[in-house]
């Protein structure tokens, strides 16, 4: 029988989606049983199935298939088992062709908050939006004065002209630059369980991954210009670009990558950022920070905050906190909550020894990263620290 496969070239991590099959048996009935050779370790569900192809009619088959790793992967063909008539003998082919796929972040989330406004947006992540403090530094537009605006907003030019009270109103300065920093090292190998985000056991670099390509998808529609650097394994670079279009390259830069078993050089990428990005801009580095990183991190920030402005988002394992908040009965119990007392201890002193740089630490858990680094970028435009 010949085969043929429908499957979106595009998935999303996580995300079930149906591929459907469809068999064309020939001249002859026949009764074949259909395995699609699909990526393995995919959860799959409705195979294999068994068939009986009539004649000159083609027969579809349908089953669903969840992506549980991002990146290239490829369909093999699909394996076919016939059986005779008489049922004296089955023979095993492989039909159908090989056929490649991209599986991506999960990206519905971005499509659903793009139906509402950016201040809106904000509040379904999770990120405490707090009142501005004075007005913002770009000229927005003219209105008619409203109870509640300072003198200072009354155009008097525009309010002799048209005879009544006329305000300015302003918004937060736009084209800004802002670069996500992934860490792509050995630490964001951990993995959180499934209460942690979308998806089982994703990695600390998926979540990562996730909630920068949201901010960067905020700061987008906000009007600034959006870049990422990928450091540690696999190095990537995607310079600041304005426009939502950005997103779509942003995507296309970073769906395949993957954190690997290798320490990450925070000096080297210093050293490389501060060559290509020139214009001062809001670096969020994403990383997992230890003890033994305090003096190569330190030099790297000292180096980038010469033109830069850094926050440094820090992802803590869940299982340290319950560890730590766990009932302690026996010395074994104990032990493991000591030990993660003297972990959290080593990793506040790194976090303090950086603030004292001037440098905005973020502590979070992977579930936290998402509303933290939103909620930071927007403290920031709101402040005008930029």
């Amino acid at each position: 029988p010949d085969v043929s496969r429908r499957v979106p070239e595009a998935l999303a991590l996580g995300v079930e989606r149906e591929v459907r099959l469809e068999l064309e048996p020939g001249a002859r009935a026949v009764r074949v049983d259909v395995h699609d050779l699909h990526p393995g370790g995919w959860e799959a569900h409705g195979l294999p199935r068994r068939l009986a192809l009539a004649p000159g009619m083609v027969s579809a088959v349908g089953y669903r298939l969840r992506p549980d790793a991002r990146g290239d992967f490829r369909f093999d063909g699909v394996h076919l088992r016939l059986h005779s008539p008489l049922r004296l003998w089955r023979r095993r082919c492989l039909a159908g062709t090989v056929q490649t796929v991209r599986v991506f972040p999960d990206f519905a989330p971005l499509s659903k908050l793009a139906l509402v406004s950016a201040e809106r947006a904000s509040r379904m992540i999770g990120a405490h939006i707090r009142r501005r403090r004075g007005e913002g530094t770009d000229f927005h537009q003219m209105r008619e004065y409203r109870v509640g605006d300072s003198l200072r907003q009354i155009d008097w030019k525009a309010t002799s002209r048209a005879r009544k009270l006329i305000s300015r109103e302003y918004q937060d300065e736009q084209n800004q630059q802002l670069v996500v920093v992934l860490d792509t090292g050995r630490r964001m190998l951990a993995r959180e369980p499934a209460a942690c985000g979308i998806g089982d056991g994703l990695s600390h670099f998926d979540h990562a991954l996730d909630a920068s390509l949201l901010v960067a998808w905020l700061a987008l529609r906000r009007g600034d210009a959006v870049g990422l650097l990928a450091t540690g394994g696999e190095r990537r670079w995607v310079p600041p670009r304005r426009g939502m279009a950005a997103i779509d390259e942003l995507l296309r830069a970073s769906y395949d990558l993957q954190p690997e078993p290798v320490a990450t050089d925070y000096l080297a990428a210093a050293t490389e950022l501060a060559m290509r990005q020139r214009r001062r801009g809001l670096l969020m580095l994403v990383t997992n920070l230890r003890d033994e990183d305090s003096e190569d991190l330190l030099a790297a920030v000292r180096m980038l905050q010469r033109r830069h402005l850094v926050v440094v988002a820090s992802l803590r394992e869940r299982a340290i906190d319950e560890a730590l908040e766990g009932e302690v009965q026996e010395l074994p119990d104990a032990l493991r909550a000591a030990a993660a007392a003297r972990y959290l201890a080593q990793r506040a002193a790194v976090h303090d020894a950086l603030r004292h740089q001037r440098v905005m630490v973020l502590d979070v858990t992977c579930e936290q990263l998402p509303a933290a680094l939103v909620e930071k970028y927007l403290a920031i435009k709101r402040d005008g620290m930029l």
